[in-house]
C-alpha cells in the first residue's frame, strides 16, 4: 500500500496531510468509519517530526473526580482562554486511544505493581507502530510526497491538494479527496530543534488561502531549554535541575519546571546558564534515562554526569511546536472555518486545552491523539455527502517560479528567522520591536510576491516552505501586537501586567493584508476561580 514514485492522480474520500501522530490516529479513524483513505507526507510517516524523533509524555487521568480537578488546575494557569468541554473530550479520548495502542502492542513499562506505567511514549516504537496500524488499516501512504497546495471545488469547498514526488524528480501529483485533514504540524522556523525540520508552517499557509482563519498565533513564540551543543528539547527532566550561573553561583529560580522561566530570562539576556539534575532523588534517575534516552545521550557522549555535573543550556526555538497557535476550530470534529478542510495536532490551535501557555509535554501528546482521532472521522462523515466535481487550483506565492533574480529560499528563509528566531524578538516581546518587525516583513511579503528564484523540480516544496515561513512570521507579529499585555508565554515587556479587557481568544488570517479581531467564541470555563 505504499508508493514513494508512483502517485497517479487520483480520487479518495479521505486525504490527509501529514506523517506524525496526529496524521496518523486521523488516518486509522477516517478508515475505521469505512472511508478510502490516502495519506501524503513530506517525508517518511513513522519518522519524520517531533515525535517520532523524541517522543511524548501524555496528558492521561482516568475517569473519575481527578479529570475534573485536572481542568480546573489547567484552566487556573491558562490566562481563562480554555473551554472546559474541549478539555473533557480531549481527556476522555486519549485515555480510550491509549487502551487501544496497548492491545496494538505498545510496549507500555510496568511498575513494581506490575501495572503499566502509561505516562509516555517512546517516539520511535510509537510511530512504528502507528504507521504499520496505518497499513493494516487499509490507509495509502505516500512517502516523500510533500503538499504544495489545496484545491476547491467552484464553490470554494476544500476538496483535495496538490504536491511533488521528491523521489521521482519531483513529478506533480493531484489527488482528490471528499474532505482534508491538515496534520502538518506547526512551525519552528528552522531552528534545528530535534525533529522540527518538517515543521515550516505549510498547512497554515494552504489553509489561509483557502480562507481559514488562524487563532493563538502571539502564543506560538514558544522556546526550549538543550544542553548547548545539542537539539534535544525535552524539558521535562528540568523538573529536578538547579540552575547556576557561569561562576557556579545559584541562579534563584522557583522549584520543579517553572524554573525554567527565570533561566530563560537570563538566557534571553544574554547570560550563560547551567544546569544540574541534582533534585532528582536517586530511586528515579533510571526510569528518567529510561523515559527520555535521547536527552540523556549528547551529556553522556561528552562524559557528563547531568546528575552530578552542571552543564550549559541554550535557548532552542520551538514556536507553534511547543506553543499553543494554529488553525481555528469551528466544531467539535476539529472542522475549520473553510468547508470540506479538518485541521489535527499542532496543525490546530492548542488554546482549547492550553490557553495562553505552552501546549508542549503531555498537553499536546494528548491533542494529537484525540484531535486526529475528531477530525478523522469528521472528514470521512463529510466526504460521505460529497461528489467530486472537478478541481480549482489556486495561484498562490512560491508555486511558481520567479525571475533569475528574484529573492532565493535561502534569503527569504533568513528574514524571517531574524524577526523570529532571538528571544528578544519573541520571547521577550516590545512594541517597537514588533513594529520593526512587522514592517520588515511587509516589505518580504511584497518582494517574492512575482516568485522566488528558481529551484529544480525535486525542490519545489522548498519555496513553498520559505513563504509559509513569513506568511506565519506575520501572523505571529500582527497577533502579538494586537494582545497589548503579558499573558501566558506571550510577554511584552513595555505591557508587563495583564489586561481582563483581553480575556478572549485572538483570530489572525489574510495574505495580502493581515487582519485581527477578536474571536466571537468566549472561553468556557469550568470553574468560576480561573484567572487571567
Amino acid at each position: 500500500m505504499t508508493a514513494a514514485g508512483d502517485a497517479a492522480t487520483h480520487v479518495t474520500d479521505v486525504l490527509v496531510i501529514g506523517g506524525g501522530p496526529a496524521a496518523t490516529w486521523a488516518a486509522i479513524a477516517a478508515a475505521e468509519s469505512g472511508s478510502r483513505v490516502t495519506l501524503v507526507d513530506k517525508g517518511y510517516c513513522g519518522t519524520s517530526g517531533a515525535t517520532a524523533a523524541g517522543g511524548n509524555n501524555l496528558w492521561l487521568i482516568p475517569p473519575g473526580p481527578r479529570r475534573d480537578e485536572s481542568i480546573r488546575e489547567r484552566e487556573a494557569a491558562a490566562g481563562g482562554l480554555t473551554d472546559a468541554e474541549w478539555m473533557a473530550r480531549v481527556l476522555s479520548a486519549s485515555w480510550d486511544r491509549i487502551e487501544q495502542l496497548a492491545d496494538w502492542g505498545y510496549p507500555f513499562p510496568t511498575g513494581d505493581d506490575g501495572r503499566q506505567l502509561r505516562v509516555s511514549l517512546q517516539g520511535p516504537e510509537y510511530m512504528r507502530r502507528m504507521r504499520r496500524k496505518a497499513h493494516r488499516s487499509g490507509v495509502r501512504i505516500l512517502d516523500h510526497h510533500p503538499a504544495t497546495a489545496l484545491t476547491t471545488d467552484s464553490d470554494g469547498i476544500v476538496n483535495g491538494a496538490t504536491g511533488i514526488a521528491r523521489q521521482d524528480a519531483g513529478r506533480p501529483w493531484r489527488i482528490g479527496a471528499g474532505a482534508v485533514v491538515l496534520a502538518t504540524g506547526g512551525t519552528a522556523f528552522l531552528s534545528g530543534s530535534l525533529g522540527t525540520n518538517v515543521d515550516t508552517g505549510d498547512g497554515y499557509l494552504m489553509a489561509a488561502e483557502a480562507g481559514a482563519a488562524l487563532s493563538g498565533m502571539e502564543f506560538s513564540t514558544a522556546y526550549a531549554l538543550a544542553p548547548e551543543w545539542g537539539t534535544h528539547t525535552k524539558g521535562r527532566m528540568l523538573a529536578w535541575a538547579s540552575f547556576y550561573d557561569e561562576d557556579g553561583h545559584p541562579i534563584a529560580t522557583e522549584c520543579g519546571l517553572a524554573g525554567r522561566r527565570d533561566a530563560q530570562r537570563a538566557l534571553a539576556r544574554g547570560q550563560r546558564v547551567f544546569a544540574r539534575l541534582d533534585r532528582a532523588p536517586e530511586h528515579i534517575r533510571r526510569v528518567m534515562r529510561d523515559a527520555q534516552p535521547n536527552y540523556f545521550l549528547p551529556l553522556d557522549k561528552a562524559g557528563i554526569d547531568p546528575f552530578v555535573t552542571a552543564y550549559p543550556l541554550r535557548m532552542v526555538y520551538e514556536g507553534s511546536v511547543r506553543g499553543t497557535g494554529g488553525l481555528r476550530l469551528v466544531g467539535p470534529d476539529c472542522a475549520t472555518s473553510v468547508p470540506g478542510l479538518y485541521a489535527a495536532g499542532d496543525a490546530a490551535t492548542r488554546e482549547l486545552i492550553t490557553g495562553a501557555i505552552s501546549g508542549g509535554g503531555s498537553h499536546n501528546g494528548s491533542w494529537a491523539i484525540a484531535s486526529g482521532s475528531f477530525a478523522g472521522r469528521g472528514a470521512a462523515e463529510y466526504s460521505r455527502r460529497r461528489t467530486f466535481a472537478g478541481f480549482v487550483e489556486v495561484d498562490g506565492v512560491g508555486l511558481r517560479p520567479g525571475p533569475q533574480h528574484a529573492p532565493t529560499v535561502d534569503d527569504v528563509v533568513r528574514v524571517a528567522q531574524d524577526h523570529i528566531l532571538p528571544p528578544m524578538r519573541s520571547h521577550l516581546k516590545s512594541q517597537v520591536r514588533l513594529t520593526e518587525s512587522a514592517g520588515v516583513l511587509e516589505q518580504l511579503w511584497t518582494d517574492i510576491a512575482a516568485g522566488l528564484a528558481p529551484v529544480p523540480a525535486r525542490d519545489a516544496y522548498k519555496p513553498r516552505q520559505a513563504v509559509a515561513l513569513v506568511a506565519a512570521a506575520r501572523w505571529i507579529t500582527a497577533a502579538s501586537l494586537a494582545r497589548a499585555e503579558t499573558r501566558g508565554i506571550h510577554r511584552r515587556e513595555d505591557l508587563p501586567g495583564t489586561d481582563h479587557r483581553l480575556s478572549h481568544r485572538i483570530l489572525v488570517g489574510g495574505l495580502d493584508t493581515v487582519w485581527t479581531i477578536p474571536d466571537p467564541v468566549l472561553p468556557e470555563l469550568i470553574s468560576s476561580e480561573a484567572v487571567a
